[in-house]
């Protein structure tokens, strides 16, 4: 009997969510300009704007991970979808500071369980050499999104307001839910969309590392399982990089648009066709990195090789790249750092997520949920410390500088305390 392969399905609809999750969240970047103006913003008002959306993202992004280990993915991402569809009808009848806050607020807490879904997601319906792979095919939706997001909100600001195009936002963020609620399962076994022959494929493993995940263990972390997850050298070195990772991403996403503004004099819409060249690059590095990723796993058996090394080597290039940007007055070589930076230090977004997995299959998405909480904090202090510096400055060049210390420091972490494969070990292939 032929194998179906329903299972990629499955990472469809998590790519296309998340194409819509961060066309929704980066939006504000480039309305901002306007919002400002209408709304009586000053530089500061729109840095901690900006940064509502970490607050909230990591007051729920580590319960999401939580709730996705006891719930499952079905209900929680459902539950959040709408509440994010919510979050941005708000932000279209923002009248002032606070109600915009609240909106940005409300859109981090609702969208924090996002990529502890997907990791519990991917954890369950494909197998270890897979879910690399799988993990790069969803996850290239955020540079892909942030590529098409530029050119579509900034035309769509040309021909609507600001208020009407978040009207539009809404829209579409709740097409996807009743997608997700009808044809999405926990557990494979439960989909009448899954043969026995791909159900045993997934849970064979049929790669380098033999699968240890069947099915959602629906229930609470317990003190020892966290405990673990906290202590786990490997995993703490982990959460560090992707801590790094976020603040060029959330540094970039939320400022990009001003900086080309300010320092280059660029107009909206050409604001939107310069933001695309970085985020398509990302998109690119991601998905070959992801499948490199796999392939290593594959042909070595070791999870150092095709896991640590790519991330550290990524963000080593990141770190590189940034520093010119900071130092020059050339649009040319700022948009050439800024397309490396970016698409390095996103390249190996599907190897973070897959260390979680390899360490603790059962506890993958409370592990990401974790992980996540950190990149929330990143989501916070680099639009806000950016705000800040601006002010003060009046230049960007501080905060690329600190991007690339950042970035070296996650190098050295990773280098010294990321190995999986003895951590894997140690950690056993569940963690109840």
């Amino acid at each position: 009997m032929a194998r179906s392969r329903y299972r990629w399905f499955i990472v469809f609809l998590l790519f296309a969510i998340t194409v819509v999750n961060y066309i929704d969240r980066a939006a504000i970047s480039y309305a901002i300009p306007l919002m400002q103006r209408d709304l009586g913003l000053s530089s500061p008002d729109v840095g901690v704007i900006l940064g509502a959306f970490g607050l909230g993202y990591a007051a729920t992004t580590l319960i999401g991970g939580f709730a996705v280990d006891r719930y499952g993915a079905r209900l929680v991402l459902t539950v959040a979808a709408l509440l994010w569809s919510l979050s941005i009808g708000a932000t279209a009848g923002a009248s002032g500071f606070a109600l915009l806050y609240a909106a940005r607020l409300l859109l981090g807490v609702s969208e924090g369980p996002n990529f502890p879904a997907m990791t519990g997601a991917v954890s369950h319906w494909l197998p270890p050499h897979e879910r690399t792979t799988a993990l790069a095919n969803a996850l290239v939706a955020v540079p892909l999104a942030l590529a098409i997001g530029g050119p579509v909100v900034t035309q769509l600001l040309s021909w609507l307001d600001w208020r009407a195009t978040f009207a539009v936002l809404l829209v579409i963020s709740l097409a996807w839910v009743p997608l997700w609620f009808f044809l999405f399962r926990d557990d494979p076994a439960d989909s009448r969309f899954v043969g026995a022959t791909e159900l045993a494929y997934i849970r064979s493993g049929d790669g380098a590392v033999p699968s240890t995940s069947h099915g959602p263990v629906k229930a609470w972390p317990t003190a020892r399982s966290l405990r673990t997850l906290l202590t786990n050298r490997t995993l703490v070195a982990n959460y560090w990089a992707f801590f790094v990772f976020g603040y060029f991403l959330f540094f970039f996403m939320s400022w990009l648009p001003t900086y080309l503004k300010q320092k280059y004099g660029l107009d909206l819409q050409t604001i939107g066709l310069f933001s695309v060249l970085p985020w398509v690059s990302a998109a690119v590095a991601l998905w070959l990195l992801g499948r490199l990723s796999d392939h290593l796993l594959t042909t070595t058996g070791r999870l150092r090789v095709a896991r640590s090394y790519l991330i550290a080597g990524s963000q080593f290039v990141a770190a590189l790249a940034v520093i010119p940007v900071a130092l020059t007055d050339n649009l040319g070589i700022a948009i050439a750092g800024i397309t490396v930076a970016v698409a390095a230090s996103m390249g190996a977004n599907a190897a973070y997520y897959a260390v979680n997995v390899d360490i603790t299959p059962q506890r993958a998405a409370t592990a990401l949920g974790i992980m996540d909480f950190g990149f929330a904090i990143a989501g916070f202090l680099a639009p806000a410390i950016t705000g800040w510096v601006l002010q003060m400055r009046g230049s960007f060049v501080d905060g690329f500088l600190l991007m690339a210390g950042l970035a070296l420091s996650s190098v050295l972490a990773v280098l010294l305390f990321h190995h999986p494969d003895r951590d894997r070990e140690a950690a056993g292939p569940s963690t109840p």
